[in-house]
């Protein structure tokens, strides 16, 4: 089943997480990914605003916007339109919900928790696109990821976690691909 799986807002120029949806999945593959998306947060602002990370049967996307980025793990299948419009009405709301000069000076990790409700029922709204509402506009989003594809982050960009190298991170040619699937 596609499905968004879990979503944070991270703070670009150091990682520090300001709000994050609560996880109930507990697999080994999650696990890992969750290393992934530690990971991921450090050197956000070494990525451009839009990117995928595809670890086998998870993918890890985010847009990032006025030094805080916003990330999803979602299941491999779930559509790449659904998730990039997800974390673009994430963004939307924490920028009109939050003062800019609030998340810069943020010393504690998850001081902006309270976001979490707003992310979890915006969780529920898109795993279930039939409920979706017309507000959001697919085609608008299709179009500009068609136009600006995400940038598709190879495991060999990413490092190793704990100092072990990942399975997916074997293979490095053709590093950076861009696609609009």
């Amino acid at each position: 089943m596609s499905m968004i799986l879990s979503a944070s807002v991270i703070r670009v120029r150091d990682g520090l997480p300001l709000s994050a949806s609560t996880d109930y999945e507990q697999s080994t593959g999650m696990q890992e990914c969750r290393k992934y998306f530690k990971m991921l947060s450090r050197k956000l602002a070494q990525f451009p605003d839009r990117c995928t990370l595809k670890t086998g049967r998870y993918n890890i996307n985010f847009i990032s916007s006025l030094g805080v980025s916003y990330m999803m793990l979602c299941s491999e299948n779930y559509p790449n339109v659904l998730a990039f419009s997800f974390l673009d009405e994430l963004q939307k709301e924490f920028i009109t919900t939050y003062n800019m000069m609030k998340t810069n000076t943020a010393v504690r990790p998850y001081c902006f928790i309270e976001f979490d409700n707003f992310i979890q029922r915006t969780k529920q709204r898109y795993n279930n696109p039939r409920s979706l509402s017309t507000k959001i506009n697919l085609s608008d989003m299709q179009m500009e990821i068609k136009l600006r594809p995400p940038y598709q982050i190879p495991m060999c960009e990413l490092g190793s976690a704990n100092g072990v190298t990942s399975a997916f991170s074997v293979d490095c040619k053709g590093a950076g691909k861009i696609s609009s699937e």
